[in-house]
């Protein structure tokens, strides 16, 4: 068999929101084609050039660059409503995603009764709530796991309304037995009949995109030696397997997603660049052992304009943490690392760095397991701040001598290479 191209991969490496949009964009000039390979629109990608800033929330981050093909891949789950809405957008900033964006025949689509499912479950949890965006991820990925889901391909059969019946009617049993008043509640402002009637004028329009068995797709163009860069949602720490389950969205964040949700084999993997953010953030419930609850977290809210791109909701934020870190270069297969947001400390005069826990007396350099989380007590490096405009630098050697100290101190604890750093929001402010 004929060697094939090799597919580098972009993903998180801390609990999602690390930066990866910009990232996607500002690589993808070195790349043919842009893929998607998990997640829904409760990922919100943001890419800022020209002075203006762009969230992506299903469409992979390479779509204005009209030579590049995006391609959203079997592991992605879509809601053709806001995937409509999203397009719509582009077309009015002069983007035709027709013309670049191929859609896996493969892929899940998010029912309306599938976001109505995500609030009922929510609701029924009580004070124990996952804190989903309520986008219908959790129950549509159910579904698929099940057997039951409604796939791409089914919305082009002649037999799709009433397959889509079936399964609303089904939903309805389950909203019976939690005594969840559906028809009561809204969807992104609409009640549930309305919202129905233009998620089934949008599924039409998926006829206007090419659809693409992905797996045949991106295999053939890999023998034809194109270079294809695999584009992550969330981050590793949110991994239905591996992260801090249960509070973790419901798709492999992992690079073992890429050969699941695009159908390539291991052995074609290549580069897998790591994003992470010079702190951490996270967005929703469950457990965040460097968690700052001071002026200095919502210091670096509201300087690193941490809210949600999606759902508006402000992240909670804390120092870096180098064992959750270590943790997701490991599971990824990590070769380059790339950091983002260090300029949101630009005025900073220290910098903590969580360097191992602590618990009963012992420490530990290991993640640990979600249940021991909330108990351990980060054990911190104090470093200088660079007290400098990081946007000033063009190369490497001209970033502050207290900003080059911590980029060693942090390669030589996680014995894996920073090779990018951001610098800015912007696409030009990128030091590779």
């Amino acid at each position: 068999m004929k060697n094939l191209s090799k597919v580098d991969v972009v993903l998180g490496l801390q609990w999602g929101d690390e930066g990866k949009g910009k990232i996607v964009d500002a690589l993808c000039l070195n790349y043919d084609v842009i893929a998607r390979f998990q997640g829904g629109p409760n990922a919100g990608h943001t890419l800022e050039f020209d002075g203006k800033k762009h969230v992506l929330r299903t469409i992979p981050s390479g779509i204005f660059h009209t030579d590049k093909i995006n391609l959203i891949g079997s592991g992605v789950v879509i809601d053709p409503l806001i995937l409509k809405k999203e397009n719509d957008l582009l077309k009015q900033q002069g983007v035709d995603t027709r013309k670049n964006l191929k859609i896996s025949n493969k892929a899940h689509l998010i029912l309306p009764s599938h976001r109505l499912l995500d609030a009922a479950y929510e609701h029924a949890k009580g004070a124990n709530k996952i804190g989903t965006t309520l986008k219908g991820i959790g129950p549509t990925y159910t579904d698929k796991t099940t057997r039951r889901g409604l796939r791409v391909c089914d919305a082009m059969a002649a037999d799709f309304q009433e397959k889509y019946n079936c399964l609303k009617e089904a939903h309805i049993g389950i909203f019976n037995s939690l005594n969840f008043d559906w028809q009561n509640q809204e969807i992104d402002g609409m009640n549930p009949n309305e919202y129905e009637t233009k998620w089934l004028e949008a599924v039409k329009e998926l006829n206007d995109f090419d659809i693409v068995s992905s797996e045949h797709f991106i295999n053939d163009l890999l023998r034809q030696g194109k270079r294809v860069l695999a584009e992550g949602a969330q981050g590793t720490l949110l991994d239905i397997d591996f992260g801090s389950y249960p509070f973790v969205t419901s798709s492999n964040t992992t690079t073992a997603g890429v050969c699941t949700g695009l159908g390539v084999a291991p052995t074609n993997i290549g580069k897998v660049y790591g994003v992470f953010k010079a702190y951490c953030t996270r967005v929703g419930s469950g457990p965040f052992p460097t968690e700052l609850h001071d002026n200095c977290g919502e210091e670096l809210r509201q300087k690193g304009f941490e809210f949600g791109s999606v759902t508006g909701r402000p992240r909670r934020c804390g120092w870096l943490d180098l064992p959750a870190l270590r943790y997701s270069i490991m599971l990824n297969g990590v070769s380059d690392l790339i950091i983002t947001k260090a300029d949101v400390m630009d005025d900073f005069d220290s910098i903590k760095i969580c360097t191992e826990y602590e618990q009963n007396g012992s420490r530990t350099p290991l993640f640990v397991s979600t249940e021991k989380l909330d108990s351990v007590k980060p054990v911190y490096t104090e470093m200088q701040g660079w007290k400098t405009d990081l946007r000033k630098a063009k190369q490497r050697p001209e970033l502050p001598k207290a900003m080059q100290e911590y980029l060693k101190f942090v390669e030589t604890q996680v014995e894996t290479p920073i090779t990018i750093v951001s610098t800015g929001p912007d696409r030009t402010e990128t030091i590779f």
